[in-house]
Protein backbone atom coordinates (compact mmCIF):
# COMPACT_ATOMS: atom_id res chain seq x y z
CA UNK A 1 0.00 0.00 0.00
CA UNK A 2 0.91 3.39 -0.93
CA UNK A 3 1.65 5.88 2.36
CA UNK A 4 -1.25 7.32 3.52
CA UNK A 5 -1.20 11.38 4.31
CA UNK A 6 0.48 10.93 7.63
CA UNK A 7 2.88 8.00 7.07
CA UNK A 8 6.15 8.06 5.08
CA UNK A 9 8.73 5.34 4.60
CA UNK A 10 10.83 4.37 7.67
CA UNK A 11 14.03 6.45 7.44
CA UNK A 12 17.82 5.34 7.47
CA UNK A 13 18.74 4.51 11.51
CA UNK A 14 21.79 5.49 12.63
CA UNK A 15 24.30 2.96 10.98
CA UNK A 16 25.54 0.75 13.37
CA UNK A 17 29.43 0.92 11.78
CA UNK A 18 28.99 4.82 13.26
CA UNK A 19 31.52 4.44 16.51
CA UNK A 20 32.02 8.02 17.12
CA UNK A 21 28.82 9.23 19.27
CA UNK A 22 28.57 11.57 21.75
CA UNK A 23 27.05 9.94 25.06
CA UNK A 24 23.65 10.81 26.15
CA UNK A 25 23.04 12.22 29.68
CA UNK A 26 20.05 11.12 31.67
CA UNK A 27 17.33 13.73 32.28
CA UNK A 28 15.21 14.00 35.83
CA UNK A 29 13.48 17.43 35.19
CA UNK A 30 9.90 16.45 36.03
CA UNK A 31 7.38 16.12 33.64
CA UNK A 32 4.19 18.70 33.48
CA UNK A 33 1.05 16.23 35.02
CA UNK A 34 -1.33 16.46 31.97
CA UNK A 35 2.06 14.98 30.05
CA UNK A 36 2.53 12.38 32.60
CA UNK A 37 -0.99 11.37 32.58
CA UNK A 38 -1.11 11.26 28.80
CA UNK A 39 2.45 9.29 28.47
CA UNK A 40 1.36 6.62 30.98
CA UNK A 41 -1.92 6.32 29.79
CA UNK A 42 -0.36 5.17 26.34
CA UNK A 43 1.99 2.84 28.29
CA UNK A 44 5.44 4.59 27.59
CA UNK A 45 8.00 3.70 30.61
CA UNK A 46 8.93 6.58 32.50
CA UNK A 47 11.32 4.45 34.85
CA UNK A 48 14.95 5.33 33.07
CA UNK A 49 14.04 8.86 32.42
CA UNK A 50 11.98 11.46 30.14
CA UNK A 51 13.35 11.78 27.06
CA UNK A 52 15.06 9.28 25.82
CA UNK A 53 18.30 10.32 24.45
CA UNK A 54 19.58 8.67 21.31
CA UNK A 55 23.57 8.54 21.03
CA UNK A 56 24.31 11.18 18.43
CA UNK A 57 27.03 11.00 15.54
CA UNK A 58 30.11 13.41 17.09
CA UNK A 59 31.66 13.34 13.30
CA UNK A 60 30.50 15.84 10.17
CA UNK A 61 30.79 12.88 7.60
CA UNK A 62 28.90 10.32 10.12
CA UNK A 63 26.04 12.69 10.56
CA UNK A 64 25.99 13.11 6.40
CA UNK A 65 26.07 9.08 6.13
CA UNK A 66 23.04 8.62 7.99
CA UNK A 67 20.42 9.85 5.24
CA UNK A 68 22.83 10.64 2.31
CA UNK A 69 20.66 8.63 -0.33
CA UNK A 70 18.04 10.04 -2.38
CA UNK A 71 14.29 8.69 -1.58
CA UNK A 72 10.98 8.43 -3.29
CA UNK A 73 8.15 9.97 -2.19
CA UNK A 74 4.37 9.54 -2.82
CA UNK A 75 3.00 13.18 -1.97
CA UNK A 76 -0.45 12.00 -0.71
CA UNK A 77 -1.76 14.94 -1.13
CA UNK A 78 -1.68 14.57 -5.09
CA UNK A 79 -3.90 11.81 -5.17
CA UNK A 80 -6.48 13.19 -3.02
CA UNK A 81 -10.13 14.25 -4.26
CA UNK A 82 -9.67 17.83 -4.55
CA UNK A 83 -13.30 18.43 -3.51
CA UNK A 84 -12.11 16.99 -0.35
CA UNK A 85 -15.46 15.73 0.59
CA UNK A 86 -14.93 12.82 2.65
CA UNK A 87 -12.97 14.98 5.32
CA UNK A 88 -15.35 17.91 4.72
CA UNK A 89 -18.20 15.93 5.32
CA UNK A 90 -16.97 14.25 8.50
CA UNK A 91 -15.85 17.64 10.26
CA UNK A 92 -18.44 19.58 12.66
CA UNK A 93 -17.68 22.82 11.32
CA UNK A 94 -14.66 23.78 8.56
CA UNK A 95 -12.79 27.35 10.08
CA UNK A 96 -10.22 29.24 7.62
CA UNK A 97 -8.27 31.09 10.08
CA UNK A 98 -7.37 33.98 7.86
CA UNK A 99 -7.18 34.53 3.76
CA UNK A 100 -3.84 33.01 3.14
CA UNK A 101 -2.95 30.68 5.79
CA UNK A 102 -4.57 28.07 8.68
CA UNK A 103 -7.48 26.24 8.83
CA UNK A 104 -9.05 24.89 11.76
CA UNK A 105 -11.49 21.92 11.84
CA UNK A 106 -13.84 21.11 14.76
CA UNK A 107 -15.54 17.25 15.00
CA UNK A 108 -13.07 14.93 14.41
CA UNK A 109 -9.94 13.04 15.55
CA UNK A 110 -6.93 12.32 13.62
CA UNK A 111 -6.31 8.91 15.28
CA UNK A 112 -10.33 7.57 13.17
CA UNK A 113 -9.66 9.50 9.88
CA UNK A 114 -9.71 6.91 7.17
CA UNK A 115 -7.01 6.83 4.06
CA UNK A 116 -9.05 8.88 1.96
CA UNK A 117 -9.62 11.74 4.82
CA UNK A 118 -5.55 11.03 5.15
CA UNK A 119 -5.02 11.83 1.75
CA UNK A 120 -7.77 14.94 1.63
CA UNK A 121 -6.05 16.24 5.04
CA UNK A 122 -2.46 16.24 3.04
CA UNK A 123 -4.06 17.88 0.61
CA UNK A 124 -6.01 20.48 2.77
CA UNK A 125 -1.99 21.11 4.57
CA UNK A 126 -0.60 21.64 0.92
CA UNK A 127 -3.03 24.45 -0.09
CA UNK A 128 -3.60 26.41 3.39
CA UNK A 129 0.02 25.40 4.93
CA UNK A 130 -1.32 24.78 8.25
CA UNK A 131 -4.37 22.78 9.62
CA UNK A 132 -5.59 22.46 13.65
CA UNK A 133 -7.57 20.06 15.51
CA UNK A 134 -8.18 20.57 19.14
CA UNK A 135 -9.44 18.17 21.82
CA UNK A 136 -7.79 15.38 20.54
CA UNK A 137 -7.01 12.23 22.20
CA UNK A 138 -3.95 10.49 20.62
CA UNK A 139 -1.18 9.03 21.83
CA UNK A 140 2.65 9.17 20.72
CA UNK A 141 2.54 6.04 19.27
CA UNK A 142 -0.71 6.58 16.66
CA UNK A 143 1.21 9.92 15.91
CA UNK A 144 4.29 7.99 14.38
CA UNK A 145 1.92 7.28 11.65
CA UNK A 146 3.74 10.38 10.94
CA UNK A 147 8.01 9.16 10.88
CA UNK A 148 11.08 11.00 11.02
CA UNK A 149 14.10 9.83 12.77
CA UNK A 150 16.36 12.61 13.69
CA UNK A 151 19.92 11.89 15.37
CA UNK A 152 20.32 13.97 18.16
CA UNK A 153 16.96 15.04 18.85
CA UNK A 154 15.45 13.73 22.44
CA UNK A 155 12.22 11.83 21.80
CA UNK A 156 9.63 9.58 23.71
CA UNK A 157 11.28 6.57 25.37
CA UNK A 158 10.87 3.88 23.03
CA UNK A 159 8.52 5.37 20.36
CA UNK A 160 11.77 7.09 18.28
CA UNK A 161 10.87 9.27 15.93
CA UNK A 162 8.70 10.97 18.20
CA UNK A 163 10.84 14.00 19.48
CA UNK A 164 9.90 16.25 22.65
CA UNK A 165 8.79 20.20 22.64
CA UNK A 166 9.52 21.14 26.08
CA UNK A 167 11.16 24.47 26.73
CA UNK A 168 12.36 23.58 30.00
CA UNK A 169 14.17 20.93 28.82
CA UNK A 170 15.84 23.24 26.00
CA UNK A 171 16.59 25.43 29.03
CA UNK A 172 18.87 22.96 30.22
CA UNK A 173 20.82 22.83 27.41
CA UNK A 174 20.72 26.24 26.17
CA UNK A 175 19.17 28.90 28.86
CA UNK A 176 16.60 31.26 27.64
CA UNK A 177 15.65 34.81 28.73
CA UNK A 178 13.09 37.83 27.89
CA UNK A 179 16.32 39.32 25.90
CA UNK A 180 17.21 36.55 24.26
CA UNK A 181 14.74 33.71 23.87
CA UNK A 182 16.66 31.37 21.53
CA UNK A 183 15.78 27.71 20.54
CA UNK A 184 12.83 28.37 18.32
CA UNK A 185 11.26 31.05 19.14
CA UNK A 186 13.05 32.39 15.46
CA UNK A 187 11.78 32.04 12.11
CA UNK A 188 12.72 28.39 10.39
CA UNK A 189 12.06 25.91 9.18
CA UNK A 190 12.87 22.03 10.31
CA UNK A 191 15.92 20.20 8.25
CA UNK A 192 16.12 22.02 5.39
CA UNK A 193 19.67 20.25 5.37
CA UNK A 194 18.33 16.87 4.68
CA UNK A 195 18.54 15.60 1.23
CA UNK A 196 14.77 15.11 1.12
CA UNK A 197 13.84 18.01 3.20
CA UNK A 198 10.71 18.04 6.15
CA UNK A 199 6.90 17.74 4.78
CA UNK A 200 4.36 17.51 7.11
CA UNK A 201 4.99 18.36 10.67
CA UNK A 202 2.65 17.03 13.46
CA UNK A 203 2.91 18.60 16.82
CA UNK A 204 0.66 17.66 19.42
CA UNK A 205 0.62 20.09 22.69
CA UNK A 206 -1.06 18.30 25.91
CA UNK A 207 0.75 21.03 27.95
CA UNK A 208 0.17 24.52 27.36
CA UNK A 209 0.15 28.25 29.55
CA UNK A 210 -2.83 29.70 30.32
CA UNK A 211 -1.17 33.31 28.43
CA UNK A 212 1.52 32.74 25.57
CA UNK A 213 3.34 30.32 23.87
CA UNK A 214 1.50 30.81 20.70
CA UNK A 215 3.31 29.93 17.19
CA UNK A 216 3.27 31.60 14.87
CA UNK A 217 3.55 30.18 10.90
CA UNK A 218 4.05 32.29 7.29
CA UNK A 219 2.81 31.39 4.11
CA UNK A 220 5.48 30.69 0.99
CA UNK A 221 3.46 31.22 -1.44
CA UNK A 222 2.08 34.26 -0.44
CA UNK A 223 5.47 35.51 0.33
CA UNK A 224 6.59 34.44 -2.66
CA UNK A 225 3.74 36.43 -4.47
CA UNK A 226 4.81 39.49 -2.50
CA UNK A 227 7.36 40.26 -4.86
CA UNK A 228 7.29 41.93 -8.09
CA UNK A 229 7.06 39.63 -11.20
CA UNK A 230 10.81 40.88 -12.26
CA UNK A 231 12.03 40.28 -9.01
CA UNK A 232 10.61 36.49 -9.36
CA UNK A 233 12.77 36.64 -12.21
CA UNK A 234 15.86 37.14 -10.18
CA UNK A 235 15.25 34.28 -8.49
CA UNK A 236 13.25 31.67 -9.97
CA UNK A 237 15.66 28.42 -10.91
CA UNK A 238 18.34 30.32 -8.27
CA UNK A 239 19.74 27.52 -5.78
CA UNK A 240 20.98 28.01 -2.49
CA UNK A 241 23.24 26.95 0.54
CA UNK A 242 21.10 24.88 3.28
CA UNK A 243 22.31 24.17 6.84
CA UNK A 244 21.83 21.98 9.87
CA UNK A 245 20.81 23.27 13.09
CA UNK A 246 23.05 21.36 14.69
CA UNK A 247 27.16 21.12 14.25
CA UNK A 248 29.84 18.45 14.24
CA UNK A 249 32.91 17.92 14.18
CA UNK A 250 35.69 17.84 11.39
CA UNK A 251 37.21 14.47 11.71
CA UNK A 252 40.43 15.44 9.71
CA UNK A 253 40.41 18.95 11.70
CA UNK A 254 39.10 18.62 14.66
CA UNK A 255 40.13 21.88 15.78
CA UNK A 256 38.71 23.61 13.02
CA UNK A 257 35.62 24.09 15.43
CA UNK A 258 31.76 23.01 14.83
CA UNK A 259 30.76 22.14 10.87
CA UNK A 260 27.14 22.26 9.66
CA UNK A 261 25.54 19.66 7.23
CA UNK A 262 25.37 21.99 4.14
CA UNK A 263 22.40 21.06 0.86
CA UNK A 264 21.92 22.66 -2.21
CA UNK A 265 18.36 23.64 -2.71
CA UNK A 266 15.98 26.00 -5.30
CA UNK A 267 15.36 28.84 -3.89
CA UNK A 268 11.68 28.78 -5.04
CA UNK A 269 10.21 25.11 -5.21
CA UNK A 270 7.02 23.84 -6.44
CA UNK A 271 4.51 21.66 -3.97
CA UNK A 272 4.03 18.26 -6.19
CA UNK A 273 0.08 18.34 -4.92
CA UNK A 274 -1.02 21.99 -5.53
CA UNK A 275 1.78 22.40 -8.08
CA UNK A 276 2.23 26.03 -6.93
CA UNK A 277 5.54 28.30 -6.11
CA UNK A 278 6.77 28.92 -2.96
CA UNK A 279 9.44 30.72 -1.63
CA UNK A 280 11.71 28.40 -0.09
CA UNK A 281 14.16 30.54 2.49
CA UNK A 282 14.52 31.57 6.43
CA UNK A 283 16.83 33.55 8.37
CA UNK A 284 18.22 30.53 10.27
CA UNK A 285 19.54 27.86 7.70
CA UNK A 286 19.79 29.58 4.59
CA UNK A 287 23.41 30.22 4.07
CA UNK A 288 23.74 31.75 0.55
CA UNK A 289 22.97 32.27 -2.81
CA UNK A 290 25.11 29.79 -5.42
CA UNK A 291 26.85 31.73 -7.71
CA UNK A 292 26.34 34.88 -6.30
CA UNK A 293 29.24 36.67 -4.27
CA UNK A 294 28.77 37.37 -0.21
CA UNK A 295 28.13 40.94 -0.72
CA UNK A 296 25.49 40.02 -3.43
CA UNK A 297 23.82 37.03 -1.73
CA UNK A 298 23.50 38.74 1.54
CA UNK A 299 20.81 42.08 0.18
CA UNK A 300 18.70 39.51 -1.95
CA UNK A 301 18.44 36.57 1.27
CA UNK A 302 17.94 39.52 3.69
CA UNK A 303 15.52 41.05 1.58
CA UNK A 304 13.41 37.87 0.76
CA UNK A 305 13.94 36.67 5.00
CA UNK A 306 12.34 40.48 5.51
CA UNK A 307 9.54 39.98 2.99
CA UNK A 308 8.55 36.73 4.72
CA UNK A 309 8.94 37.76 8.19
CA UNK A 310 7.42 41.31 8.24
CA UNK A 311 4.26 41.30 6.24
CA UNK A 312 1.71 40.40 8.69
CA UNK A 313 -0.74 39.72 6.40
CA UNK A 314 0.11 36.22 5.25
CA UNK A 315 0.93 35.20 8.45
CA UNK A 316 -0.73 33.31 11.64
CA UNK A 317 -0.76 33.71 14.92
CA UNK A 318 -2.05 30.85 16.84
CA UNK A 319 -3.42 30.46 20.53
CA UNK A 320 -3.02 26.82 21.75
CA UNK A 321 -5.45 25.22 24.21
CA UNK A 322 -4.63 21.69 25.76
CA UNK A 323 -4.35 18.55 23.32
CA UNK A 324 -4.59 20.68 20.40
CA UNK A 325 -2.58 19.06 17.21
CA UNK A 326 -1.24 21.62 14.59
CA UNK A 327 -0.20 19.47 10.99
CA UNK A 328 1.71 22.01 8.96
CA UNK A 329 3.99 21.66 5.58
CA UNK A 330 7.52 23.03 5.62
CA UNK A 331 8.10 22.99 2.21
CA UNK A 332 5.79 26.12 1.97
CA UNK A 333 6.17 27.52 5.45
CA UNK A 334 8.38 29.30 8.22
CA UNK A 335 6.95 29.27 12.02
CA UNK A 336 8.22 30.51 14.87
CA UNK A 337 7.28 29.83 18.69
CA UNK A 338 6.81 32.92 21.37
CA UNK A 339 8.93 32.21 24.57
CA UNK A 340 6.88 35.02 26.11
CA UNK A 341 5.70 33.19 29.27
CA UNK A 342 9.21 33.13 31.59
CA UNK A 343 8.94 31.73 34.88
CA UNK A 344 4.98 30.52 34.14
CA UNK A 345 3.05 27.74 33.51
CA UNK A 346 5.24 25.02 31.65
CA UNK A 347 4.76 23.41 27.65
CA UNK A 348 4.87 20.54 26.83
CA UNK A 349 4.22 18.63 23.27
CA UNK A 350 5.62 15.79 21.37
CA UNK A 351 6.38 16.10 17.11
CA UNK A 352 6.95 14.13 14.34
CA UNK A 353 8.09 14.93 11.14
CA UNK A 354 7.85 13.38 7.48
CA UNK A 355 10.70 13.46 5.41
CA UNK A 356 8.97 14.77 1.72
CA UNK A 357 10.58 14.79 -1.91
CA UNK A 358 14.29 16.63 -3.43
CA UNK A 359 13.12 20.05 -3.48
CA UNK A 360 12.67 21.12 -7.29
CA UNK A 361 11.65 23.93 -9.64
CA UNK A 362 9.67 24.55 -12.43
CA UNK A 363 9.46 27.40 -14.45
CA UNK A 364 6.05 26.31 -15.81
CA UNK A 365 4.25 26.22 -12.98
CA UNK A 366 1.76 28.93 -11.04
CA UNK A 367 2.03 31.07 -8.46
CA UNK A 368 -1.06 30.35 -5.80
CA UNK A 369 -2.57 33.78 -6.99
CA UNK A 370 -2.17 32.90 -10.10
CA UNK A 371 -3.34 29.26 -9.91
CA UNK A 372 -7.20 30.77 -8.04
CA UNK A 373 -6.97 33.60 -10.74
CA UNK A 374 -6.49 36.30 -7.85
CA UNK A 375 -4.93 39.96 -8.99
CA UNK A 376 -1.12 39.66 -9.01
CA UNK A 377 -0.19 43.53 -7.95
Amino acid sequence: MAPSAIEVQDPLPIASHIKDVRIPKKDTLPLPQAARTRLEAAGIDLSKGYPERPAAPLFLDDAISIRNVEREHIDAGARADKSKSALFRAAKEVINLTSHIGTEIVGLQLKDLTDQQRDELALLIAERTVVFFRDQDITPQQQKSLVEIHPQVPHVPGVPGVTIIWPALMATERSASFRNPGGAARWHTDLVHELNPAGITHLHNDTVPTVGGDTLWASGYSAYNKLSPDFRKIIDGKKAIYRSAHTYLDRNDPNAGPQHIERIHPLVRVHPATGWKSLFVNRAMTKSIVGLDKAESDVILNYLYDVYEKNVDIQLRFKWTPRTSALWDNRISIHNASWDYENGEPRHGTRVTSLAEKPYFDASAPSRREALGLEDN
